[in-house]
């Protein structure tokens, strides 16, 4: 599995402060604080409506929060293209990939976008794929992977970029035993290598790998166990 995770990055913890976001005069989330440090994992909990997309998406700069502020290493994101030049990475809910390319390519094409050298950039995704089961899956159109395989393609896309901070939005939702424990072992060696991760989850599992347990209700935050 190190090989898809195998440098170092200098660390950048990720801040939300007094975070409210709101739709049609409807409060989100309400002044939400968090800090996670380089290195840390946190789980963000909650039911389905609770506010936790959202938050993944304030925290990755998709939108800029209604009142207080998201930090990253100390610096506010200006927008999306900011915070990804800053290292902010998001493996979103719905996958997002492309369906005309092939999974290879889906992993590929952000990396050639980022301007990482060709060569460097299909070694790290055939790691990437190869970490996470997919290795023999690699020329096959999106449309022919089952939902698992997907979810898995989506996130080796989010490990090749190799993030500062790692934004998590229910990686495992569609994913069995083995592959949850294989991808939570992924995540684990990004925050061992100097990321600040993020976890989105409904599953207990997934929350207790995790150094700490944010819980999201009605966009209320409590803290069932605080970061160490």
């Amino acid at each position: 599995m190190s090989a898809a995770v195998d440098e170092t990055v200098t660390g950048r913890d990720v801040v939300a402060d007094a975070v409210t976001v709101s739709y049609a005069e409807h409060d989100v989330l309400q002044a939400v604080r968090l800090e996670v440090p380089p290195g840390r994992m946190l789980a963000v909990t909650g039911p389905s409506g609770a506010g936790k997309t959202t938050l993944m998406w304030a925290l990755a700069a998709m939108l800029s929060p209604d009142s207080g502020e998201v930090r990253v290493g100390g610096t506010v994101p200006k927008d999306r293209d900011h915070a990804c030049a800053m290292g902010v990475v998001l493996m979103p809910q719905d996958n997002a990939l492309a369906t005309v390319l092939t999974a290879f390519e889906n992993v590929l094409v952000p990396l050639l976008a980022a301007n990482v050298p060709p060569p460097e950039a299909r070694a790290r995704s055939a790691a990437a794929l190869d970490a996470l089961g997919l290795g023999g899956a690699g020329d096959q159109l999106v449309e022919e992977l089952s939902g698992g395989q997907q979810q898995r393609v989506a996130v080796a896309r989010g490990l090749a970029q190799r993030g500062t901070v790692v934004l998590a939005d229910e990686p495992t939702s569609e994913l069995d035993a083995v592959n949850r424990g294989r991808v939570m072992a992924l995540l684990r060696a990004e925050a061992e290598r100097g990321a600040a991760v993020v976890v989105a989850t409904h599953d207990p599992d997934t929350a207790e790998e995790c150094d700490a347990e944010l819980h999201l209700d009605e966009g209320h935050a409590s803290w069932p166990r605080r970061m160490p």
